[in-house]
């Protein structure tokens, strides 16, 4: 199977259609298709390959104002870039292979290898999660564009752990049977990629320029696909760096050690290159943000929605500055109109994947200035502060009738999604941030109250006399007016 003629990439048509494209009917049809339609932790690989090939295609753009007008160029530069290197693309056989090493070996019986669906990461194979897939056994047989996705996935998000030592040309694979996060794993960090209205405008408006990586990378920084510069050994330290150190080199990585069986039912599976995480290197797709004094990746979270996280996200970096900000393509994001955001992440535990997540916003412009992220952050301020009221007025009801209070995360669950179907309030507050001088009576405030109340007459039922006085005394602390002008930054900018 060659990925560039085969079809297995999973995208929508102009009708909506799900149908897989190969790699050069993808980039000839992408002003056509409408987006990629794949899991979460997929599409994140998936953006990553699609940038690498274009921007290497492209060899840049240089600067923002070759980015301006390279959209034209994308499709035909493309073309003949996976015409040159269509041999590299190749997923079995006994030339080059696309994402595999060459000359690994088992240290093993040479009938011996770990079952070809442990490259996704959602089946249950071995020890990978039974969260979303509860079938018994092993040995299942994957489809080559199974396989294919599933490769791209697994060498961006494999999780850290134990694993199996192979020989590579003649040496063992190195880690000693341990392996680190692949880069998209740690932290469980959120990434973002702006959304246009076909594939090819997406793929354009996440493009970083050159000017941008020698800022945030280094001069040596921008690197190659690994691919065009192969790794043949851990020794091989030019090949090693520009596949860990670069930009091109770490977006399509070769994180493990794999090298596919024919029959699609097994492969050869060990620890592959190391690749340093942030501060070390950060993914153009991460948010930084700033925690106890220090930079650190924005985590995604199962408890925490990520709307509640967006002030952090749409911060734009400064053009030669390290500081906190948000993915490297909202550079391009424009100051007058509403910007579409796509996040994402997968989400665990060291080294237990625990879930996977994803939002799409319309950013109002707004949330691309100071005032107007400080507006959105005492926005979700304000939330979080009637959440703690509803808790409060429930733990009150509770221990009026001395019960346990049993319903707390169920009533917060409750209120957040109440408060989530309200979130075009919440952005108005960034378009209009005077709104925020009396956050109660703006419709965001009245609605969060709104939510607050319905959910507390949900878990605080009041049918006999004693739960009637139980229900008052848990209702003053609902009610609570709170200060909020000390609870958030100043937004007088």
């Amino acid at each position: 199977m060659n990925l560039i003629h085969d079809p297995w990439i999973p995208a929508l048509c102009p009708k909506g259609k799900r149908e897989l494209y190969s790699l050069q009917d993808l980039f000839a049809q992408a002003h056509e298709l409408l987006d990629i339609s794949a899991k979460p932790h997929e599409r994140i690989a998936l953006m990553r390959l699609l940038l690498c090939i274009t921007q290497a295609a492209l060899d840049g753009p240089m600067d923002e104002a070759e980015w301006e007008g390279c959209s034209t160029e994308i499709q035909p530069r493309a073309r003949d870039y996976l015409g040159k290197w269509k041999e590299a693309f190749e997923l079995f056989g006994d030339g080059p292979r696309f994402l595999q090493l060459d000359n690994l070996q088992s240290q093993k019986e040479p009938d011996e290898g770990v079952p070809a669906s442990k490259l996704d990461l959602t089946l249950a194979t071995g020890n990978n999660s039974t969260l979303f897939d509860n079938v018994a056994g092993c040995g299942r047989a994957l489809l080559p564009a199974s396989i294919a996705i599933n490769l791209v996935t697994f060498q961006c998000f494999s999780p850290g752990g134990r694993i199996g030592v192979a020989r590579w040309n003649g040496k063992d694979t190195p880690g000693k049977g341990s392996s680190n996060h692949a880069p998209c794993t740690p932290s469980s960090m959120v990434h973002g990629f702006v959304c246009g209205e076909d594939l090819l405008t997406t793929i354009h408006r996440n493009l970083v320029t050159r000017a941008t990586a020698a800022d945030v990378y280094g001069a040596k920084g921008w690197g190659r696909p690994v691919w065009e510069f192969p790794c043949h050994s851990e020794s091989d330290r030019d090949s090693e760096f520009n596949a860990t150190r670069t930009y091109l080199g770490r977006l399509v990585p070769l994180s493990r050690a794999i090298r596919l069986e024919e029959d699609g039912r097994t492969l050869l599976l060990a620890n592959g290159l190391d690749y340093p995480t942030y501060p070390a290197f950060r993914e153009a797709s991460a948010t930084i943000v700033t925690r106890k004094a220090e930079l650190a990746l924005l985590p995604a979270s199962t408890s925490r929605s990520l709307w509640r996280q967006l002030a952090a996200i749409s911060v734009q970096r400064r053009a030669s500055q390290e500081s906190a900000c948000g993915p490297l393509a909202l550079e391009h994001a424009p100051q007058t109109r509403d910007t579409k955001l796509w996040v994402g992440a997968l989400v665990t535990d060291k080294a237990k994947i625990e879930d996977v997540v994803e939002s799409t916003y319309a950013l109002p412009a707004g949330m691309f200035s100071e005032l107007g992220r400080a507006a959105y952050e005492r926005g979700v301020g304000y939330a979080e502060e009637r959440e703690s009221a509803l808790i409060q007025g429930i733990k009150a009801y509770a221990s009026a009738l001395k019960m346990a209070a049993s319903a707390c995360d169920r009533a917060r669950q409750q209120f957040w999604t109440r408060a989530e179907q309200n979130l075009s309030k919440l952005f108005d507050l960034s378009k209009s941030p005077d709104l925020v001088g009396d956050l109660p009576t703006s419709a965001w405030g009245a609605g969060l109250q709104k939510s607050v109340l319905a959910v507390y007459e949900q878990f605080c039922p009041r049918q006999s006399p004693r739960q009637i006085e139980a229900y008052a005394l848990g209702l003053r602390k609902v009610a609570e007016r709170p200060r909020t002008h000390h609870q958030h930054p100043d937004l007088s900018l």
